[in-house]
């Protein structure tokens, strides 16, 4: 039996002994994780380019809708890095409110802002992105690049295939994600049908923060995720109680229940 590996990257050692060293990393960014921000208030994860310069609109925004956020005792949620990101932890924290960074290591543009009351730090993508979603009431998403468009469609998957309930996913910004819509529509929807109609409701667009603010606190004081179409976006909250470790819903075979009711 060989020495347990102090550098479990080492490429002297046997390789299963790195994935072994491997897993409990992964397990300890689990851990860690959920026992920070399974105690913290309701929150809200917002996302955006780290690109965005603190003078540019979309900037400010982030900033305000953090802070009135804030001020309504939530927690917010980001990927702790610049731009949008900086600007929402921003806002939380100005706020006097519970400002969280899931911070990762990257070649660039991933430098921790130094507005976060809760910092963590994850060597692995797909552990992150479970915390993003675990204890998120709602998504924010500000303009942004593939990092911020894998988060949406990640959401709106999740949702979709009944995996998490519904919650409010808004989008800002009507200029930057109105050609993401009419390709949603014109072509996933109507020209190869590969999604249902129904799932352009899972969303919402404003470049209105105060709306923004509203539709998700009204969500959080017991509202629809989609007030539009309430009999499409129902909570089935039988399912609560038994959540996976991921805090999805378990798999189903029944139909969907999201369908209007003959």
């Amino acid at each position: 039996m060989t020495d347990t590996p102090q550098h479990p990257a080492d490429r002297t050692t046997p390789p299963l002994e790195r994935e072994s060293w491997r897993v409990f990393k992964i397990m300890a960014e689990f851990v860690e994780g959920f026992d920070t921000l399974a105690l913290l208030p309701d929150s809200v994860t917002v996302f955006g380019s780290a690109r965005t310069k603190p003078d540019h609109p979309d900037y400010i925004k982030a900033v305000e809708l953090a802070r009135k956020l804030g001020e309504s005792g939530r927690t917010v949620i980001t990927g702790g890095g610049p731009g949008i990101m900086e600007a929402a932890n921003k806002g939380a924290y100005e706020a006097g409110a519970s400002s969280v960074g899931l911070n990762i290591t990257l070649p660039h543009e991933q430098e921790p802002n130094p507005y976060q009351t809760h910092r963590l730090h994850f060597e692995y993508f797909f552990v992150r992105k479970v915390m993003f979603v675990k204890y998120a009431k709602a998504f924010v998403i500000f303009p942004g690049g593939f990092g911020t468009l894998d988060e949406l469609f990640e959401s709106l998957t999740l949702m979709q295939t009944e995996k998490i309930d519904p919650f409010p996913v808004v989008l800002i910004g009507t200029d930057f994600w109105n050609e993401v819509l009419h390709w949603l529509g014109d072509t996933l929807r109507d020209r190869y049908a590969t999604i249902s109609p129904e799932d352009l409701k899972l969303f919402r667009v404003t470049d209105d923060v105060d709306q923004a603010v509203s539709f998700i606190e009204d969500f959080l004081d017991g509202g629809s995720p989609c007030p539009e179409h309430p009999e499409f976006c129902r909570i089935d909250r039988r399912l609560q109680n038994g959540l996976t470790g991921e805090g999805t819903n378990p798999g189903h075979n029944r139909h969907r229940r999201w369908e209007r009711n003959p």
